[in-house]
């Protein structure tokens, strides 16, 4: 590799990507612009992804108490394959969205609308990384291939949300929280009602953390004539914002609550602080929204990644105490 091929590359710096990230910094030139595509230079959407597909894994873990081989495969082949997947929805979003994105201020430097990629490498792209995701996916269990295949029809219509209806969001949770039951169905081999309980609690989370974001592009979608739940709420982002929270906290603790109805009870007390941790976070983050300031919607939802991480973490300690 020359010594060129890795110098930063600030011209195609995407508006929303974190300063020096190891994109625009560290990766080869000729890659760059698919690496933007997939969203690699902001990495809060795969961490999203990524964290409900743990969460799953270690509930099936938390509720059958055993812990096999197969579940180091299953916890490193996930994270390969939400960034794969991440990539490729992100890839088909602006395929779709690269009108819209050239409209609109923060996301005109995207690589479609910019120039860096064409149409048809966007496509080749992304059927590079479904490819790959694809491959991961067949090393699991029949149901969850099943189940994970099913998942692309939620991919697929996302990105047409926007444009016939208000809560594109909950299209969005829907994707984003596949993963619970994906790897808790790769533990486990099937689906219990706790699991599809935190399945809607993800939903809900997503609610919240995407409504806030949505909240940075409201301007600019009112006028090219995008829907959100930003643009739907309006002036009473935080009412919504708090009952997202309450459903989200109600169904967690229902499902966190039967799930170790067979634990100890020190495994009980921690998984529920987990969920008390997750929910004071959520909370906190909904004291300090501010709709008209970009820089703290973008720092409130990047945090989430915090968010997940802590519940999973208290997932873990729950399965060894």
């Amino acid at each position: 590799m020359s010594q060129n091929s890795t110098k930063p590359d600030k011209l195609g710096q995407v508006a929303d990507a974190i300063t020096g990230n190891w994109v625009d910094n560290l990766a080869p030139i000729k890659l760059r612009p698919y690496l933007r595509l997939s969203r690699a230079d902001r990495p809060i959407g795969t961490w999203l992804l990524l964290i409900p597909c743990w969460w799953g894994l270690l509930v099936g873990i938390l509720e059958d108490e055993q812990v096999v081989a197969n579940d180091f495969w299953l916890l490193f082949s996930c994270s390969i394959g939400a960034f794969l997947m991440r990539g490729a929805g992100c890839t088909w979003n602006d395929i779709l969205d690269r009108k819209i994105d050239g409209a609109v201020e923060r996301t005109r430097s995207r690589p479609i609308p910019s120039g860096q990629v064409a149409l048809t490498q966007a496509i080749v792209w992304m059927m590079v990384q479904i490819g790959l995701a694809g491959l991961i996916l067949l090393s699991y269990n029949f149901n969850s291939i099943i189940l994970g295949l099913s998942s692309l029809f939620l991919v697929v219509i996302y990105p047409f949300a926007k444009r016939f209806t208000w809560w594109p969001q909950v299209f969005l949770g829907l994707a984003f929280n596949w993963g619970i039951l994906l790897l808790f169905v790769a533990h486990t081999g099937s689906l219990n009602w706790p699991i599809i309980a935190l399945y809607f609690a993800g939903i809900f989370w997503t609610l919240f953390y995407d409504t806030i974001y949505a909240y940075q592009d409201s301007q600019d979608d009112l006028i090219i004539g995008v829907k959100s739940t930003a643009i739907l709420f309006g002036a009473h982002a935080k009412k919504w914002l708090l009952s997202f929270i309450l459903f989200c906290f109600v169904l967690m603790a229902v499902s966190v609550f039967v799930v170790t109805q067979e634990r100890t009870i020190l495994s009980k007390f921690v998984s529920f602080i987990g969920v008390l941790s997750f929910l004071l976070h959520l909370f906190s983050q909904w004291k300090n929204f501010d709709a008209n300031d970009s820089q703290v919607l973008l720092s409130l939802f990047r945090s989430n990644r915090n968010a997940g991480f802590i519940f999973a973490i208290f997932l873990c300690l729950a399965i060894w105490v």
